[in-house]
């Protein structure tokens, strides 16, 4: 029976003690225009991204999120930008986000009406940066400056 517990105990530490793994996009539409969505738990501007499900690769992951809180299509995934690991970069959990620049295209719409209350496109310049969520405005600065991150 002690065996049989101390099993349990290893594979419980294994699901709640490790990072879960998620993807953000930085979605960018034919004319250039960056695609953000606002979230409804704490009212910011975000990138478009989730939690990888069980089974699923990145980039399923990247086209399944972008469709479910944005209504666009995925095109083709351009490169990777970072993937972002610190233990305190998400205050809801610890995740490591993989981020993606990607070519979209499609209607932009609310399709996850309990994440999200808007969608916009913004130009470069005018992406709100004092309104972004958690680590967005490192994401977005990196992807700017033309790096490739592992943080």
């Amino acid at each position: 029976m002690r065996r049989l517990w101390q099993f349990v105990q290893t594979v419980l530490g294994l699901i709640f003690r490790h990072p879960v793994t998620g993807t953000a996009v930085i979605p960018v539409l034919p004319d250039g225009r960056i695609v953000l969505i606002r979230r409804r738990d704490n009212g910011r501007w975000a990138l478009p991204g989730g939690m990888v499900d069980w089974g699923e690769d990145i980039p399923t992951t990247v086209r399944r999120e972008l469709a479910e809180e944005t209504g666009l299509d995925l095109v083709k995934i351009r490169r990777l930008v970072g993937v972002y690991s610190a233990a305190d970069r998400d205050p809801r959990l610890h995740s490591i986000c993989i981020v993606v620049e990607a070519e979209v295209q499609g209607k932009m719409q609310v399709q996850d009406t309990l994440e999200i209350s808007e969608v916009e496109a913004f130009l470069p310049t005018a992406i709100p940066k004092d309104e972004l969520s958690d680590d967005n405005d490192e994401h977005l600065q990196n992807y700017f400056q033309g790096l490739t991150t592992l943080a």
